[in-house]
């Protein structure tokens, strides 16, 4: 689409009709999905570059990176203890992944 025909992204406390809130809302996952591909392209990194199995389940920086997640939620308003829940499901599919990747070395 061009400039002129895109659909304008109306901020959330300005929508007033259901289409705008959804038009805004597809948007972002298309960024978000967007933004997950890019960070499983670093988790493949990892299953290419970690020189032992063992190395691709580390617990603790599992920790870490909820951590940092859930502290990012809570300054930019969203609710911690979902951010807590899709990081905790999104480390482990990207560690089942990296693996995934390891193996197929």
């Amino acid at each position: 689409m061009s400039e002129t025909t895109e659909k304008k992204v109306v901020p959330a406390a300005e929508c007033t009709t259901m289409a705008e809130v959804r038009a805004a809302i597809d948007g972002l996952d298309t960024l978000i999905v967007s933004l997950l591909a890019e960070r499983m392209r670093y988790i493949e990194a990892a299953g290419r570059i970690k020189a032992d199995r063992g190395a691709v389940r580390d617990d603790v920086r599992k920790a870490e990176v909820i951590a940092h997640a859930v502290k990012v939620a809570d300054a930019r308003g969203f609710p911690p203890k979902l951010a807590y829940r899709l990081y905790d499901m999104l480390v482990e599919g990207s560690i089942a992944h990296e693996f995934d990747v390891f193996d197929a070395r």
